[in-house]
């Protein structure tokens, strides 16, 4: 096993995409955790809620928010056996109301991340980062919360040269 990991969130189906709803067969955020791992050589794990938000773009945004507003821990699928063999973590997500989708919550808050390394990486559609790294920091006293790197969705296929910079 590698010393770091990526674990990230990512939603496929229809999503908003510059301007228009599309589909997509994977996710920007899975996109982007794909180069990581190609660049880094870390092991991957993709969070899933056991009751996934709807497929329907406008469904799974009220869903979402729903879950937001109060302050929602989706279930997970499930999680990585131990964090204890990585010291760094990559970790992405889409860019929800300015902040990580709930399941992250959920996915942070089931581990201990003390004297770990977490580099935030997000898919947004023009919000960036928001207040995703205070966060994380929240809810990972004791890890180092490096700077993030926000990545336009629609431009995803088009990010390598800036993952490999922020790497």
């Amino acid at each position: 096993m590698s010393k770091k990991l990526i674990a990230f969130y990512s939603r496929a189906d229809e999503n908003y995409v510059n301007g228009q709803l599309k589909q997509l067969e994977i996710g920007n955020t899975e996109v982007a955790a794909g180069m990581i791992k190609e660049l880094t050589g870390a092991d991957l794990f993709k969070m899933e809620q056991v009751q996934a938000y709807s497929k329907d773009y406008n469904e799974c945004i009220a869903q979402a928010q729903a879950d937001q507003k109060r302050d929602a821990r989706p279930e997970l699928k499930n999680y990585p056996e131990s964090m204890e063999e990585y010291d760094e973590i990559y970790l992405g997500f889409p860019n929800y109301w300015s902040t990580m989708p709930m399941a992250v919550f959920t996915f942070l808050e089931h581990f201990d991340f003390a004297g770990k390394t977490i580099h935030p990486f997000c898919t947004h559609e023009g919000s960036g980062m928001g207040s995703s790294e205070r966060d994380i920091k929240r809810l990972c006293p004791g890890a180092k919360v490096e700077k993030g790197l926000a990545i336009h969705g629609g431009s995803v296929e088009r990010s390598r040269n800036e993952i490999e910079k922020w790497i």
